[in-house]
């Protein structure tokens, strides 16, 4: 019989060629023990702590995506800025974070990459759309305060 707390361990896997957030990841998951696995492409170099397993890929485009995509769990978190990746992971149980805070839930997913694909649909056509807005120090409160609710409940506070 496995023990039981192998069989409840939780991994945080982030898609870190972008991720703004990533001093706040390593703060909140050694604070939770929980295990962190940051995976980038080899064309972002990145210095991490010891206790953060760095995972680099290929640099195709969804290089990233498909290593989170193959090694996640039921019950694993991600941290992703990609609605495309975090419509994937939902339902294999795991919990998705944008790096605002946002949680993607199977109740808003599909909203998210209708909105997705409309703006993709309108650059094609020679529209231009908004970008994302600044990344801002309330983006990064909210997020720490979202991650820090999730690992609380994990730890069963």
């Amino acid at each position: 019989m496995l023990n039981s707390n192998i069989m409840n361990k939780v991994y945080m896997y982030v898609d870190a060629d972008s991720c703004p957030v990533k001093e706040e990841i390593i703060r909140l998951c050694q604070k939770y023990k929980v295990e962190m696995i940051f995976v980038s492409s080899y064309a972002h170099k990145m210095t991490l702590p010891s206790s953060v397993k760095q995972v680099s890929v290929d640099t195709d485009k969804e290089a990233v995506d498909l290593y989170i995509l193959n090694h996640i769990q039921h019950n694993d978190i991600c941290v992703t800025q990609d609605h495309a990746l975090a419509s994937l992971l939902l339902p294999k149980g795991a919990e998705i974070l944008s790096p605002r805070g946002k949680e993607y839930k199977e109740e808003n997913i599909q909203q998210m990459l209708d909105m997705r694909y409309l703006s993709q649909k309108q650059r094609r056509m020679g529209e231009r759309t908004k970008g994302p807005k600044a990344f801002t120090n309330e983006d990064r409160q909210q997020f720490s305060m979202q991650l820090e609710k999730i690992l609380a409940k994990k730890e069963g506070i």
